[in-house]
């Protein structure tokens, strides 16, 4: 049985399956599926979602199974429970969790005490799913309908601007070393990447750049990345975050000092005016869009892909 915990839980092999698949079930959308038949997914939320939410409930309900949608108010674990009893209670009624919380050891907890597939669905530290239908559509633009979608990516370069030390970042540390991309960072001081996601990346064998320099890190970038500056739980630093990070902002100038035919992606919701202006949201190479829909091709191979190891 397998987790999907942070990007690195599946091995490079395991990511041009599920690629492959992620494109092949984008085909056939449409088509009854039953790669969940009979099964039961229960989504815990305890932070609100528009993408995660809505693209998971629809991608379990394409493929056959039944989403149940729980946030902490409605479970015991809002009022006490344990995780570990909340965990093996669940893993009597259901076949899998898919889990958007606060800190990732918590998810850790979930996926040692309750013998069911574990989605990670947004930590603070980790956004796995976002980063992997991030790099799919990029593939898509760059292997075509039928090429090799991992190894389109091989050799390229993302470069990510704003709170590098927050979870996105860390998510595009860890998938860039695995899908044999490059990264480079730029943020202001105290916000570069901390020490968990360092080792994390050393343990596997990778690493990145990180600059105060925004220039710096876009030139030669083949994507150009970057997320709000206050998440949830942040909104009392929102002032000096904006304050620290205006530099880092992405404007026409600095899109234009990347690639020329690079891309720019955001996994949403964007605040245009702090980290990225209209006019590149309106470039015909923002395909932050196509990001949003691949959110639901992407899961749908993820969970396929636990079931099957589950069985």
């Amino acid at each position: 049985m397998g987790h999907f915990l942070k990007e690195t839980d599946f091995s490079r092999q395991e990511v041009a399956e599920i690629f492959a698949l992620a494109r092949d079930l984008k085909q056939k959308r449409g088509t009854r599926l039953k790669l969940l038949a009979g099964q039961t997914w229960a989504m815990i939320f305890a932070k609100s979602s528009t993408r995660t939410r809505v693209s998971f409930e629809v991608a379990i309900h394409e493929l056959g199974g039944n989403p149940l949608f729980l946030n902490t108010n409605d479970i015991q674990i809002g009022r006490g429970e344990t995780i570990a009893d909340t965990a093996k209670v669940l893993s009597r009624f259901v076949h899998g969790l898919v889990v958007r919380t606060y800190a990732q050891s918590d998810l850790e907890e979930l996926a040692a005490h309750g013998g069911l597939p574990v989605i990670n669905a947004l930590t603070d530290y980790l956004h796995p799913c976002q980063i992997y239908a991030d790099a799919f559509t990029a593939a898509e633009r760059w292997a075509g309908p039928k090429g090799d979608l991992l190894a389109s990516l091989k050799g390229r370069k993302i470069a990510f601007l704003g709170d590098t030390r927050f979870n996105m970042a860390n998510s595009w540390i860890l998938g860039a070393n695995l899908f044999g991309m490059t990264v480079s960072l730029a943020g202001p001081k105290g916000y570069e990447p901390g020490a968990t996601i360092r080792a994390d990346v050393k343990k596997f064998g990778g690493g990145f750049r990180f600059t105060t320099d925004p220039y710096e890190a876009v030139a030669g970038a083949d994507i150009v990345y970057t997320d709000v500056w206050t998440s949830m739980g942040q909104e009392k630093e929102a002032a000096e975050r904006q304050r620290r990070m205006l530099p880092y902002q992405v404007t026409r100038k600095l899109f234009a000092a990347a690639k020329k035919d690079a891309l720019f992606m955001h996994c949403l919701p964007a605040h245009v005016g702090e980290e990225v202006t209209q006019d590149v949201l309106n470039n015909p190479r923002c395909i932050i869009f196509d990001e949003a829909e691949n959110r639901l091709h992407m899961q749908k191979a993820i969970l396929a892909t636990l079931a099957g190891l589950r069985r």
